[in-house]
């Protein structure tokens, strides 16, 4: 097995005992067990438990980009169509059955407080979500203010869902974003929503 195999097995084995059981409560003997290597090689490819939370957290992070950029880009042309996109993803993500939260939101709450490298990675995937959800708004020719307002709806929804099950909080997000661009674009007169 080459180290390109071996680090895989790991991620893969990380990323599936991680959501489904925590970051804390998985040791490294159940990890390595899991994925079907040594605890030499285990730490041949990772020093700590942090650097394969962190890689974990980072194929966490291009899988939700592109997981929703696919959806917004398969909304079509309208500005809107495409934020309210965002909001759909997230509905099909909630009804998957296995879902249990935002990856990010539970390392911050489990490792956030302790391991700042943790806590960093976090908040950079969470700024470059805010920040794709501004560049959408301003394609839209809504208000500077609209961004962060729906990217929190999208980040509650998350949250919603994890914590009580209701896999209809992205539909409900999706309203409440609905009617607050609409809001948005009266008030500012734009005639990008289309």
């Amino acid at each position: 097995m080459t180290d390109e195999e071996a680090r895989e097995l790991v991620l893969r084995a990380a990323e599936n005992l991680y959501y489904s059981k925590g970051y804390a409560a998985v040791g490294m003997d159940e990890l390595r067990a899991t994925a079907g290597v040594s605890l030499r090689r285990l730490y041949g490819q990772f020093a700590t438990k942090n650097d394969i939370v962190a890689a974990v957290l980072a194929r966490k992070h291009d899988e939700w980009e592109a997981g929703v950029a696919g959806r917004v880009t398969a909304a079509g042309e309208s500005p809107k169509a495409q934020l309210l996109a965002i909001y759909d993803y997230l509905d099909d993500w909630f009804c998957t059955g296995s879902f249990r939260g935002c990856a990010f939101i539970n390392a911050f709450g489990e490792l956030g407080a302790t391991h700042p490298e943790v806590a960093s990675v976090v908040q950079q995937h969470k700024a470059s979500f805010q920040r794709y959800v501004a560049g959408l708004v301003e394609q839209l020719g809504g208000p500077e203010s609209l961004g962060p307002q729906l990217a929190m709806l999208a980040e509650g929804a998350q949250s919603t869902a994890a914590i009580s099950g209701n896999n209809g909080s992205a539909q409900v997000a999706r309203s409440a974003a609905e009617v607050l661009i609409d809001a948005a674009l009266a008030g500012s007169g734009s005639r990008n929503a289309g």
